[in-house]
């Protein structure tokens, strides 16, 4: 991992009169929320870390207002473009038109009792994703800043959403680099909480559960494999808890559906997820992906549904930090998933890298596809739920990619 490198600011310093204190200037013109180190030009030295700092262009114009942390990895994030007064106020509005479009626009509250409150950069609060599981709020956090503000934030929020309590999670290399003191992040004592979706009942486990503890965004996706899996053979690879496996089961009618994921607590948890549900009878194997595919390749075994569904393997748009072995993996689970899809079965395969576009993804599975002799017959191009917005200026907020094909 490449060490942060703390924003040095350059000599001679700018010319500020008038500027709004605390600052911070851009040495380039972007619109993207996340400016990193060779991107600034110098900062007040009254900006402290994590304060909410007025943001000014090249030229020494009024550009915006954004969160400062010298050492962090991500020095800026811009939050707001404009040139009138940007403060905590105007911050804590953007919690509210967040949680304005989730339930009153999206009306998601009668419809699931498990969405994404908050999703970063896309609601223009970059650094900080919540999601709601019944009571209880599930923060992840990658920025000083959020981490400051989460403590007086938390009663507007439980007040908006009718929740009651919170679990915090920031990845140790994140507080490491953020300086995140982690004594002023306080989760409550709550280690499991049960909720529905689309009329099932999932468990999330925050102690073992990877990110926020379940992935909200895939919620429309299991939803709409149900229609594919009546009396169908069906095959979940990277299953993780079970989503896709148990929709296909449980609301599907699915004659026969097999779950691989390598994360032991993960089958375990899939395991109670479906004793949950009528004790829904699914095979849980746990395995790696690429492994068992190979292995089922080997036996011929072919199912008529099959859902490839990784972890993040591309994680940078620079070749010489992995982007091309990112890709090569995509295109060799999608040529496993491929072949033991029957003719005229249904492949539905995910990416949920941000670095990776849909139209890269795609090529990558197409090319999968004619590499072991076989055509898709592309039916439909998805994402996550509406509780997942992309921000224009931020593309990699369009993080998941979903192509539903049959397979010839």
């Amino acid at each position: 991992m490449v060490s942060a490198q703390p924003f040095a600011p350059p000599s001679p310093p700018p010319n500020t009169t008038g500027w709004r204190t605390p600052w911070v200037q851009l040495k380039t013109w972007t619109f993207h929320p996340q400016i990193y180190p060779s991107m600034i030009r110098d900062a007040s030295p009254d900006a402290r870390p994590g304060a909410l700092v007025s943001v000014y262009d090249k030229d020494g114009r009024e550009f915006g207002a954004g969160l400062w942390n010298p050492s962090a990895r991500v020095p800026l994030r811009v939050l707001h473009h404009g040139t009138e007064p940007f403060g905590e106020d105007e911050l804590t509005a953007y919690l509210d038109r967040a949680i304005e479009l989730r339930l009153d626009l999206l009306k998601l509250g009668a419809q699931t009792e498990a969405f994404r409150v908050i999703h970063s950069d896309a609601d223009g609060l970059s650094g900080l994703i919540i999601d709601r599981f019944g009571d209880t709020l599930s923060v992840q956090l990658h920025s000083l800043g959020m981490a400051q503000r989460l403590a007086g934030w938390l009663p507007h929020l439980h007040a908006r959403l009718g929740t009651k309590r919170c679990v915090v999670e920031v990845d140790p290399a994140i507080a490491r680099f953020e300086k995140i003191d982690m004594r002023m992040l306080k989760s409550d004592p709550v280690r499991a909480v049960k909720f529905r979706e689309n009329g099932l009942l999932y468990e999330v486990d925050f102690a073992t559960g990877h990110k926020t503890g379940f992935f909200c965004d895939q919620r429309d996706n299991r939803r709409r494999l149900v229609d594919f899996c009546k009396d169908k053979r069906v095959l979940d690879i990277c299953c993780y808890t079970g989503g896709f496996a148990l929709a296909a089961k449980v609301l599907g009618g699915a004659k026969e559906v097999v779950g691989v994921d390598l994360d032991e607590a993960a089958i375990a948890q899939a395991k109670r997820n479906a004793n949950i549900n009528g004790q829904a009878r699914i095979e849980w194997v746990h395995c790696d992906g690429f492994s068992y595919l190979r292995q089922m390749r080997k036996n011929t075994e072919r199912w008529d549904v099959v859902v490839l569904d990784p972890p993040k393997l591309v994680f940078s748009r620079e070749p010489e930090e992995g982007e091309e072995d990112g890709i090569v993996k995509y295109e060799d689970l999608n040529s496993l998933g491929i072949v033991v899809t029957a003719p005229g079965g249904l492949l539905v395969t995910c990416s949920c890298s941000g670095q990776l576009s849909a139209e890269d993804f795609e090529r990558a599975v197409v090319k999968a596809a004619h590499r072991v002799g076989r055509k898709l017959q592309i039916i439909d191009r998805t994402g996550p739920g509406a509780d997942h917005p992309m921000m224009s200026n931020c593309p990699e907020s369009r993080y998941l990619k979903v192509i539903w094909a049959r397979v010839w």
